[in-house]
């Protein structure tokens, strides 16, 4: 079993820049879309916990980009769990890009997420679920990501 969780990604022209190169909003709604499919996945009941009260506010998103992707690049986000405290959560995202030869890191980034609940005037901290710390267990792994740049 893969240490990561991995969503795989077809980049079309509507996310590239007039340069004709993936535009950089675009790596950020990956890392969000990885994290969804994360929960659909692996915690659904923690969906129904969020249709209820329990709130995940991204407290920090970052990038860092190492070679450009275009349009029809076939392309792997990979989410891995690098801290879980007990209300907040730090994810950590290789992009990378997938072709007939070696995989290629693209970019990396790291999104961090505080779980909250109560109305929107009076949210406090809560407890990262239980679901949700056993579904990300697995995916806390160190293992050696694809190696940066063009290749």
């Amino acid at each position: 079993m893969p240490e990561y969780f991995e969503i795989r990604h077809t980049v079309g022209f509507e996310e590239t820049n007039l340069v004709g190169n993936v535009y950089y909003v675009n790596y950020l709604r990956w890392q969000g879309r990885c994290r969804e499919m994360f929960l659909r996945d692996k915690a659904p009941g923690v969906l129904e916990d969020v249709r209820e009260d329990l709130k995940l506010f991204t407290l920090k998103v970052d990038c860092e980009f190492f070679a450009e992707i275009t349009a029809f690049d076939e392309l792997s986000v990979r989410m891995r769990l690098d801290e879980m405290t007990q209300t907040q959560i730090q994810f950590s995202f290789d992009y990378v890009k997938l072709d007939d030869g070696p995989e290629v890191l693209v970019a990396r980034g790291k999104q961090r997420v505080a779980c909250m609940r109560g109305p929107n005037t009076d949210t406090v901290p809560s407890r990262v679920p239980d679901e949700l710390r056993t579904a990300l267990e697995p995916y806390a792994g160190t293992a050696e990501p694809a190696r940066a740049g063009l290749g």
